[in-house]
C-alpha cells in the first residue's frame, strides 16, 4: 500500500518567530495532522533557517533524537559534553536523552536539518545514561549514490530497530524491501514517479506490505528512506 504526503499536506511549525521554520511529516500528537506517529517513529521535521537562529537550551527524555544536515551549517550544545559543536551538510548528530538531557541548537541562515525522533521502549531507556555522538559524512559508507547512515555497514548503533539510507537517483532505481516493515520517504530534491504517480520535492510517502518498488526520474534526485517495523513488542509512548 502506497500513501503520499505532499509539503502542503503536512504539518507546519516556527521558532523565534519564523526565523526557522517547519514541515513536518510527522508531528507531535498533539498537532493537527492526519498522520500520527506509529512504530517507533515518533517525530519527523524538515527545518529551514531564513537566517542565522539559535533554540535555547531545552530538555529531553528517553527518546533518541538524530539530526541530519541537509544544507548549511550548525552548531550544537548539550549538557553532556558541555561545549558547542559545529556540523555540515552530510553529518549527524544522534542523542540518546535516556535519564535527561537538555540541548541547544544553532542554524545559520540557509541552513537545512531534518530532525527525527525514535521511540527506543521508554520503560528501558529513561533508566540509561543520556548520550551524545557526532558523525561526520566521510564516515558513512556510499556505494552507487547509495549512502547508509543506519545500517549494517554504520557507526551508528541505536536502540530503536532503524534502518536509515539516502540515494542519489540518476535516470530509474529499484529497491527490494521487507514486507514486515514500514517503509517511509522524503524526496529531498528533484521529482520522481512511482507507481504512476508523481511525487515532487519535500513529498513524503509510504510503503507496507509490499516487498520490491520501482523509481523512474527525468532529473537527479535524493530521496531519503527510514524502516521501522509492522510490529514492535513493547508499548510505545504514542499509543
Amino acid at each position: 500500500m502506497l500513501r503520499i504526503f505532499k509539503k502542503e499536506d503536512q504539518t507546519f511549525g516556527q521558532f523565534n518567530g519564523g526565523e526557522i521554520i517547519e514541515n513536518k511529516p510527522i508531528g507531535f500528537p498533539h498537532e493537527a495532522f492526519v498522520l500520527k506517529p506509529f512504530s517507533n517513529l515518533f517525530y519527523w521535521a524538515h527545518a529551514i533557517a531564513t537566517k542565522d537562529s539559535t533554540i535555547g537550551l531545552h530538555p529531553h527524555k528517553g527518546f533518541e533524537i538524530l539530526t541530519y544536515v541537509l544544507k548549511g551549517k550548525i552548531r550544537h550544545y548539550d549538557t553532556k559534553i558541555e561545549k558547542w559543536v559545529s556540523l555540515k551538510k552530510g553529518d549527524v548528530q544522534l542523542i540518546q536523552s535516556g535519564s535527561g538531557i537538555s540541548h541547544s541548537e544553532h542554524l545559520y541562515d540557509k541552513s537545512e536539518i531534518f530532525q527525527i525522533w525514535f521511540d527506543p521502549d521508554l520503560s528501558k531507556s529513561l533508566n540509561k545514561e543520556p548520550q551524545y555522538k557526532d558523525y561526520k559524512e566521510k564516515e558513512f559508507e556510499n556505494i552507487n549514490g547509495i549512502k547508509t547512515i543506519i545500517g549494517n555497514s554504520s557507526g551508528i548503533n541505536i536502540d530503536s530497530d532503524v534502518f536509515m539510507f539516502e540515494y542519489d537517483i540518476k535516470k530509474g532505481f529499484h529497491l527490494e524491501l521487507d514486507k514486515n516493515r514500514i517503509h517511509t520517504f522524503y524526496l529531498i530534491s528533484g521529482e520522481i514517479e512511482i507507481d504512476k504517480n508523481i511525487v515532487t520535492k519535500d513529498s513524503f510517502f509510504i510503503y507496507s506490505n509490499v516487498d520490491y518498488i520501482k523509481l523512474i526520474c527525468s532529473e537527479e534526485s535524493i530521496l531519503f528512506h527510514i524502516s521501522v517495523p509492522n510490529k514492535l513488542n513493547y508499548e510505545t509512548y504514542y499509543k
